[in-house]
Formats: structure tokens, C-alpha cells, sequence
């Protein structure tokens, strides 16, 4: 009679991998949480803007003590963007912001959710404005309508991002007609940027 070797099933070594990962997962959830730091990374969605501000706004029951937002993001959902924006200014704590790698579209929006003297950056951050863009389909009123709301969308995201950064409107609205990249220091001199900060001990 021969022996058989019993393999024991990948599903079983892939579930205990999913358990650590999770357990870790939940710690640093609770580290940032009592560092009272939210991380906003990657494309800005709707899922994203409520992983957020559902993290603000538990932060800002807990306690008024500052909060941290660390922003690197290519951009997105410009009204999932709005939430996190207006979440930002409606809570009672203080919050600072700091972008790294890059801070863009929507995430600028984000970025500029906080008084000059509050965002931060570190220094090898890019920061781009431009216009919204959409994708317009259907009859031909829907899309005429997509276009208006488009443009004033635009309108309105020029207007945050003159009072912002102190740039008049004909400059915004010149700059953000095509991409408009920016290193730190050229971010600080147009007013976007508060301060370049290599460490932590530089965040005030």
C-alpha cells in the first residue's frame, strides 16, 4: 500500500495572509487616528471623499486638538473633491495640510481647502491646475447642458483658486486654460503654498 502526501490547500495560507493583513490594517488605522493624520492618496473618488471625511468628522468629535491632512493625488471626482474641500472647512479642529508627490487637479482643490499659513508641502511635490473636463454624451440639449455646468464649474473652481492664492482671475483663468505645473518654490511664489517642509519638526 502506498502513502499519500496531504497538501494543505494555498486557500487556507491565503486567508491567514488576509487576517494579517486586515489586523495591521485596523492598527494603522488607529496610529493615524490618534496622530489625528488623514492621508488622501490616489485618484479622488466618491469612496474615497467618505473614508475621509467620515475620518474627519469622527476626529473632530473626539477632540479640537489640529489635524493633519497629507494630500498626494492625481485628482478626479471634482465634486468628491468638493466634500472633502467643504468637510475641511466645516469642522471645528484646525487642520494643516501638507501635499506630497504630486497635488492635482482635485487635489488641489483639496489643498487649498486651508488658509495659505496652513499648507505645506514637501520638497519634491508637483502641484497642476487646469480646467475641468467631462465627458459629454447623449441628445444633443444634454449636451449643451453638460457644457454649461461645465463651464460654470470652471467659473467657480477659477474663483477658489484666485482668492486661494491672491492671483487675479485673468491670471488663474489664463494658467489653468491648459495644464499648469508647478515645482514648491514656484507653488510658494504664485501663493499656492505656505511653506516647504523637509521634516516634521518643520511643520509649525
Amino acid at each position: 500500500m502506498t502513502s499519500q502526501t496531504t497538501n494543505v490547500p494555498s486557500r487556507l495560507d491565503e486567508e491567514d495572509d488576509d487576517k494579517t493583513k486586515t489586523q495591521q490594517s485596523i492598527q494603522v488605522d488607529k496610529h493615524l487616528f490618534e496622530a489625528r493624520t488623514v492621508l488622501v492618496t490616489g485618484p479622488i473618488n466618491q469612496e474615497l471623499a467618505r473614508d475621509v471625511c467620515t475620518r474627519l468628522l469622527a476626529m473632530a468629535q473626539v477632540s479640537n486638538d489640529p489635524i493633519t491632512v497629507i494630500v498626494s493625488s492625481p485628482g478626479g471626482h471634482v465634486e468628491s473633491g468638493d466634500m472633502i474641500h467643504d468637510t475641511i472647512r466645516f469642522i471645528a479642529p484646525e487642520v494643516r495640510i501638507l501635499g506630497m508627490g504630486w497635488v492635482a487637479s482635485a487635489g488641489a482643490l483639496i489643498y487649498v481647502s486651508v488658509p495659505k499659513e496652513r499648507r505645506y508641502c514637501t520638497p519634491n511635490t508637483r502641484f497642476l491646475l487646469h480646467q475641468p473636463s467631462g465627458g459629454a454624451g447623449g441628445q444633443a440639449t444634454d449636451i449643451e447642458i453638460q457644457a454649461r455646468e461645465i463651464l460654470k464649474m470652471r467659473d467657480r473652481l477659477n474663483k477658489i483658486f484666485a482668492e486661494a492664492t491672491g492671483q487675479p482671475m485673468e491670471r488663474i483663468e489664463k494658467d489653468t486654460d491648459r495644464d499648469y505645473w508647478m515645482g514648491p518654490d514656484e507653488a510658494m511664489s504664485y501663493g499656492l503654498v505656505g511653506k516647504i517642509a523637509a521634516s516634521v519638526s518643520e511643520l509649525d
